[in-house]
C-alpha cells in the first residue's frame, strides 16, 4: 500500500468537539461536532467542521473538509506581511506581524490557525464573539486578505526598488 506524502506532512489541530442531545422516546441520543484546523505548516490552511454520531467519525470528517478547502497565506520570515483585520459575523480578529522570539500571543482557535499555517511569531487580539468557529473564520478570512510587497506592486504595474 502506497503513502500519499502529501497527506503525513499536514498538521491538524483539533479545536473543539461539540456534544448535541436529541430528546427522543427512550431517552437522549447525544451525536458531536467537530471544528478541526489542518495545514501544511509552510502557508497553507484550512478549517473543517464534521458531525456524527460519535467523535472519531466527526474529527475525520472534518479533518476530510479541512484539506479540500486549504488557502494559501503569505510568509514573510515567519510572520505575516502586514497588520490586518478579519471579520466575521460578531468575531472580530486583528493580527499584527511580530519580531523573531515573540511566538504566537493568541487564543486556542486563532493559535491554532496560525500554528497549522506555519506562522511562528504574530501578536493578536479578538473581539466581540467567542465562538471557537467563528473565530476560525474571522481569522482565516484576515490571512486571505493579506498581500506581500510583490504582489501589490504587481497588481500596480509598479517596480520595487531593491535599496528601500
Amino acid at each position: 500500500m502506497a503513502i500519499d506524502s502529501t497527506e503525513t506532512t499536514l498538521l491538524d489541530r483539533v479545536v473543539k468537539i461539540k456534544r448535541c442531545a436529541a430528546v427522543v422516546k427512550g431517552g437522549r441520543r447525544f451525536s458531536f461536532a467537530a471544528l478541526v484546523v489542518v495545514g501544511d505548516g509552510n502557508g497553507r490552511v484550512g478549517w473543517g467542521y464534521g458531525k456524527a454520531n460519535e467523535v472519531p467519525p466527526s474529527v475525520e470528517k472534518a479533518t476530510k473538509q479541512a484539506t479540500r478547502e486549504m488557502v494559501d497565506v503569505p510568509l514573510v520570515e515567519g510572520t505575516i506581511p502586514h497588520q490586518v483585520k478579519g471579520r466575521f459575523g460578531a468575531a472580530k480578529v486583528i493580527l499584527l506581524p511580530a519580531g523573531e522570539g515573540t511566538g504566537i500571543i493568541a487564543g486556542e482557535a486563532v493559535r491554532a490557525v496560525c500554528e497549522c499555517a506555519g506562522i511562528r511569531n504574530i501578536l493578536t487580539k479578538s473581539f466581540g464573539s467567542n465562538n471557537p468557529v467563528t473565530l476560525v473564520k474571522a481569522t482565516i478570512a484576515a490571512l486571505q486578505s493579506l498581500r506581500t510587497a510583490e504582489t501589490v506592486a504587481h497588481l500596480r504595474g509598479v517596480e520595487i526598488d531593491e535599496d528601500s
